[in-house]
């Protein structure tokens, strides 16, 4: 099956479902609005996944009104986020939110459907969740410019009570990537794959994603997130992960 395929039978209302599972699990707002639902999580407030506006349909509104909107309903919050699950909805809106300083990404969401290929023999081991902080940093560093203590308290603790698995590449006795594999109701989702800039261009990345399937073979869906305008998605589609579901996410940083 190629990436363009359309995804089998019911994937695409299983990948909602658990997209808005984490939400119902975390958060303790749940409030619906005209054309969807805020989510916050008193608990995790910097946590962007589980404070947000959902856009359930679409609005019919300006990235200006979905902005102000986005600024009443989360309040206290230190950043902005407005996810679309409809990506046609909140495409014609992406050139409009990054004008206004926001970050946009359009994303696909994949199930693991097929076998993965034979690769090298690179040596990964399940590690203690703590094993990998200081990747944790390196990788906030790279891709925030605020200081994430908050945040990576906040999800850590997330982490755990969906049962956790870590997966790491070690050199000379210390961690240089990792996979981080959550569970929840009889399915699991690969949250992160990430190498140190050091360390790329082994074949790392595809090692530690096949050790997190492995870890997950008797799970009912296994799901990984990827930038759909980005070279990562198809290595998981070598891997046997196939197209579900698109959706955008709009994010103002704090």
């Amino acid at each position: 099956m190629a990436l363009s395929d359309p995804p089998t039978s019911g994937a695409p209302a299983r990948a909602r479902d658990w997209y808005r599972g984490t939400h119902a699990e975390f958060c303790d707002v749940l409030a619906p609005w005209a054309h969807g639902t805020v989510v916050r999580a008193t608990r995790y407030p910097d946590y962007y996944d589980l404070n947000a506006v959902r856009v359930e349909e679409d609005p019919a509104m300006s990235a200006d009104e979905l902005a102000a909107f986005a600024d009443e309903a989360l309040g206290d919050r230190a950043h902005r986020r407005v996810d679309f699950e409809q990506d046609a909805a909140g495409e014609s809106l992406r050139e409009r939110f990054e004008a206004l300083g926001w970050r946009t990404e359009r994303l696909v969401w994949m199930c693991h459907e097929a076998a993965a290929p034979p690769g090298p023999d690179v040596a990964v081991e399940e590690v203690p969740y703590d094993a990998v902080e200081s990747l944790r940093a390196t990788w906030h560093a790279e891709e925030f410019d605020h200081d994430p203590s908050d945040f990576i308290a906040q999800a850590r603790e997330v982490a755990e009570r969906r049962g956790v698995q870590v997966v790491a590449a070690l050199e000379e006795g210390g961690p240089i990537g990792y996979a981080q594999l959550e569970h929840a109701g009889g399915s699991a989702e690969i949250a992160q794959v990430y190498v140190h800039p050091d360390h790329r261009g082994r074949g790392l990345g595809t090692a530690l994603t096949r050790a997190a399937i492995q870890a997950a073979r008797h799970t009912r869906d296994l799901w990984i997130v990827a930038d759909d305008e980005g070279r990562p998605k198809e290595l998981y589609a070598r891997l046997g992960f196939r197209p579900a579901w698109t959706a955008i996410e709009m994010t103002r940083l704090p």
